[in-house]
């Protein structure tokens, strides 16, 4: 059995996070909407699939380097952001070049919806689990965030839920930008079949984790994402079972011009 054909990292949409006294939605409009144009944001874009099937029998993996461009406009009464992804896909076959494109549209009372997905590889800072902008009330309940904030959101395979929570990390440099970081961390079962390997059932667990950097300075979006999900439990659907692992690594990072010259401070 070969998966080195395996899709990249799912994608989790619609992130809610709750808590007596504070309210952060995923995807949020009103700061945009009301602040004037600004400038497109480049990004570095890294990324990591390894697969093991087996004690030994099989390893695999599949990187990924490149370069996105992110920008902001009206479209009629809603915003439209546009992310646009150029990198090299390298696995045991060699490289390959590659593009991905995402664009979605938010209306004015907040309401995302995706115009175009075109990023198989999940490399564009559209796709991710976190909102590419923060309002000010937000931002102001993150800098005064204490302690860890319980949250749920769906699992990007299954449909079921994993469960977690985000923490107020340290403020950072990414780029020429002063940042605060966000760090979550969440679980849940995973169960049913691999993604666009219909015939490969897995049982076992989900785990995400990482650190997110929004600006705290002109437009409050997103600079910086380092995220990990694992899958960890057993292949079925045969006489035995086979453990496997997969891990998917995602590394996003905003730059002045051309390559990184900065990244966030931990």
């Amino acid at each position: 059995m070969s998966l080195s054909g395996a899709a990249p990292i799912p994608r989790k949409r619609e992130t809610i996070i709750t808590r007596p006294g504070l309210f952060f939605i995923a995807l949020s409009a009103v700061a945009v909407l009301c602040a004037p144009a600004w400038a497109d944001q480049r990004y570095v874009v890294n990324g990591n699939d390894s697969y093991q099937v087996g004690r030994s029998d099989l390893r695999t993996s599949i990187s990924y380097n490149g370069t996105e461009v992110l920008s902001v406009a009206r479209n009629g009464s809603q915003t439209r952001f546009k992310a646009q992804a150029r990198y090299t896909r390298e696995d045991d076959a060699g490289k390959v070049p590659a593009h991905a494109t995402f664009v979605q549209d938010m209306s004015t009372s907040g309401e995302p919806r995706d115009r175009a997905d075109l990023d198989p590889d999940y490399l564009t800072v559209l796709n991710q689990p976190f909102a590419i902008q923060l309002d000010a009330p937000t931002l102001h309940d993150l800098q005064r965030l204490q302690g860890r904030v319980p949250f749920d959101f769906p699992s990007p395979i299954t449909g079921g839920t994993l469960h977690g929570y985000l923490q107020r990390s340290a403020y950072g440099n990414v780029a020429s930008h002063r940042a605060i970081g966000v760090n979550f961390e969440a679980d849940g079962p995973m169960s049913g079949p691999l993604p666009d390997h219909a015939s490969v059932s897995i049982e076992g667990t989900m785990r995400m984790n990482g650190t997110a950097y929004y600006a705290l300075t002109g437009p409050q979006i997103l600079l910086a994402l380092d995220e990990t999900l694992t899958i960890s439990g057993n292949l079925r659907g045969r006489d035995d079972t086979t453990p496997v692992t997969i891990v998917y690594k995602r590394s996003i990072k905003a730059t002045d011009s051309g390559p990184a010259q900065t990244e966030a401070k931990r």
